[in-house]
């Protein structure tokens, strides 16, 4: 009998043949088999994790009694069948974890029923009849394509979830009319979006990316991460190389780097369960797990800084940072993450979930500090930064000044902008975006005209304008090439400073400025300084406005109001939007402005001004037939037919009002004196507060580090070891 040897290479491509056939084992994306058999005994105990399962599972049958409603698309963001089709897919994701946790097949069977239905609905649908025809690209089930790739996202982990509770006429219908046709409609049916290094990119490769686990497609794997064609132009790991700093600073700002931390996330935790060998978390030197922590750091008493197109009301507690700090934790075992979760108060339903839940449970959580940080911009973190400051000697302050990058088509024009908190409020506030967020009934949920018109125009926010004109002449693409530079940025137990500069935003026009937060010995108080310097080659009008949060309480100049006829500021570039409430022109000294804010404080900017500064007072409201804008209040320092001029003003937090008990405190500025002097490379501001008087020095030397300087005041001589330094020259 003759033996048929088969030689070592045919058996190895049977065993790839068969390989590459396997039916992937399910489920297989965020949630893992090892993580289900822990999860099922973690319901079973008492504690966070079963607090969350009951509560959800309380919902989702809540939900399920009702009739599977999978209506055709016709509406806008905030619709009726926008988010209708947006709750489809979150019960399904929902209730797909309720089978896997229970193996109730009622569960597998209403997301098989409502997968069916879709699949039905999916095959008759064009483009969306309410797409936006010059913007982005449609959906089918939503008005953009963003929306189905988010929809995807979600249903794809329903469908692994439930996946071996189907028979294989189910998973041929289900694939093939639907869940293969979103895919390929996100990806080969739109390039322009798959391959883009942007948000949307990020949404529709993760979503095309997952997909491609689930049904076996590895080639849709490598085409989400590395674009269609595979060449590395685009797709998923473009996106992080491109769009994080390697601090993990995202390119849109913080709220955008919220909304896109969620598919980051998902995705990077479907590759690592499959392809470990990857390395994704590794990837840049553990980028994305520092983008987590910059989100967190990105943020106020809870509530992201509203830089860009900004939704004001969005924070730490979003399902997008639940989902990010729980995988953090998972894979550094950080406590002080845990501080944040419990914060939160929110536990996911996944194994990375179960570990936060455990880990609190048994105490294990220690205080999130933030800390001072400038968080560099740009791939490479050369394209300016986003600083931020911080202090909790008088309660807990945060000071926000952005010489950063345009941020793409979200960004806006306010290059070395600032912000300032102070016990949990903001106070020297930026508008954010102009935008009712899915309401319909404003302009379909979508941007508002006047997010062009004022919100991303320089004069919405606390920066030079020259000309009133916005910078890059509102330009984003010029936007976008033209960062400004981070001169320098120090904190040590004096206080923090930081310095921008940026001579593109104008042509002939140099703009840098300095702010500090300074702590003062002996008082327990801190001031902001700001000096902001213009340089031009012609003379010029340059304005400096200033937003604030609160009541107007006084200023130590008159002012001539405007009480029977209001008109607007200025025509365009979002003056049209600003009513002119009142102006003056203080005489040269210190101009003082006061402001109650509602969290019980009054603020003072005192200005140091030499008579040539006059002072519009707006209300935010003009030209705004639909009410769209907020009423917020602000003053512009205006100075006419100059080629260079200093700014220079000092923010100070002080007094106490509460209303309940007819109680204040201090609701008078107690700053009294203010000089400004320089010393080659040296800034010194001399202030008196409560008859003290303080010298800062601020050391604008270009080398890349302050070398300890010596210098003379005043016939005292003081030595400087830092960028900042704060001296007490009396105590009267």
């Amino acid at each position: 009998m003759q033996v048929t040897r088969i030689k070592p290479f045919f058996i190895l491509l049977m065993a790839l043949m068969l390989s590459a056939c396997a039916e992937a084992a399910h489920p297989n994306l965020v949630i893992t088999s090892d993580n289900i058999e822990q999860m099922r005994a973690a319901i079973d105990e008492p504690g966070r994790f079963k607090n969350a399962f009951d509560k959800q599972r309380h919902m989702v049958d809540e939900l399920i009694k009702h009739p599977i409603v999978v209506p055709v698309p016709k509406d806008g963001g905030g619709g009726y069948t926008h988010e209708q089709h947006k709750k489809n897919y979150q019960l399904m994701y929902n209730t797909g974890v309720m089978y896997q946790l229970t193996q109730d097949k009622r569960y597998a069977d209403y997301v098989r029923d409502m997968l069916l239905a879709y699949a039905d609905l999916y095959p008759t649908l064009d483009v969306h009849p309410k797409r936006k025809v010059k913007a982005q690209n449609p959906g089918k089930l939503f008005w953009q394509s963003l929306n189905e790739a988010m929809w995807l996202v979600y249903t794809i982990q329903a469908y692994d979830l439930i996946y071996d509770a189907l028979n294989s006429s189910q998973i041929k219908t289900i694939e093939d009319n639907l869940l293969k046709p979103v895919a390929l409609f996100l990806s080969e049916g739109q390039p322009s979006t798959f391959n883009k290094v942007h948000n949307h990119g990020t949404w529709a490769t993760a979503g095309v990316g997952m997909a491609g686990y689930v049904m076996n497609e590895p080639e849709w794997v490598e085409k989400s991460l590395y674009d269609l064609d595979k060449s590395g132009k685009g797709g998923f790991l473009k996106q992080l190389d491109i769009l994080f700093s390697p601090q993990g600073y995202y390119n849109e700002g913080p709220y955008y780097h919220r909304f896109a931390l969620l598919p980051f996330v998902t995705f990077a935790r479907a590759i690592e369960n499959n392809e470990p060998d990857r390395a994704i978390f590794q990837h840049r030197n553990g980028v994305l797990l520092k983008a987590i922590y910059a989100a967190i750091d990105l943020s106020y008493n809870g509530l992201f800084f509203p830089i860009n197109d900004a939704i004001k009301s969005k924070g730490t507690d979003t399902i997008e940072l639940v989902h990010g700090v729980a995988a953090a934790y998972a894979l550094t075992n950080d406590n002080r993450l845990l501080d944040i979760a419990n914060q939160q108060n929110q536990i996911v339903l996944t194994g990375d979930g179960l570990k936060v839940a455990r880990a609190l449970d048994n105490n294990l959580a220690q205080p999130y500090q933030y800390q001072s940080t400038a968080f560099g911009d740009g791939s490479n973190g050369d394209e300016g930064a986003l600083v931020v400051m911080r202090s909790d000697i008088d309660g807990e302050q945060a000071l926000l000044f952005k010489p950063a990058s345009q941020g793409l088509g979200h960004g806006h024009f306010d290059k070395l902008t600032w912000q300032f908190y102070d016990r949990g409020n903001e106070i020297v506030s930026d508008y954010g975006a102009a935008r009712f967020l899915n309401v319909e009934a404003k302009y379909g949920g979508r941007y508002l005209p006047e997010n062009e018109s004022y919100a991303k125009q320089t004069v919405a926010h606390n920066t030079v304008v020259v000309d009133e004109t916005s910078h890059f002449n509102g330009d984003v693409s010029v936007g976008n090439a033209n960062a400004p530079t981070l001169d320098f940025f120090e904190t040590t137990d004096k206080g923090t400073v930081s310095a921008g500069s940026i001579d593109t935003a104008y042509a002939g026009v140099q703009l840098s400025r300095t702010l500090a937060l300074v702590n003062l010995p002996d008082l327990s108080r801190t001031i902001a300084i700001d000096i902001f310097n213009v340089i031009a080659d012609q003379a010029h009008q340059l304005d400096l406005p200033l937003h604030y949060q609160g009541q107007l309480i006084d200023t130590n100049f008159a002012i001539e109001a405007n009480t029977d006829l209001l008109k607007p500021v200025g025509k365009n570039q979002g003056y049209q939007h600003l009513w002119q409430k009142g102006q003056a022109t203080p005489e040269a000294g210190l101009a003082r402005v006061t402001w109650l804010n509602e969290n019980g404080r009054f603020y003072t900017q005192t200005t140091l001004t030499d008579g040539t500064e006059s002072f519009i007072f707006t209300q935010i409201g003009a030209n705004d037939p639909n009410f769209n804008l907020r009423n917020e209040h602000g003053f512009i320092r205006r100075v006419r037919g100059v080629s260079q001029h200093r700014f220079i003003s000092v923010l100070e937090p002080h007094g106490e009002y509460t209303p309940s008990k007819e109680f204040t405190l201090n609701a008078v500025s107690q700053v009294s004196s203010l000089e400004y002097s320089e010393q080659g490379s040296l800034s010194l501001i001399e202030v008196t507060v409560e008859g003290r008087q303080f010298l800062v020095a601020i050391n604008g030397t270009e080398d890349a580090q302050a070398n300890s300087t010596e210098f003379s005041y005043k016939n005292h001589q003081y030595n400087l070891d830092d960028r900042l330094g704060v001296y007490v020259l009396s105590n009267h």
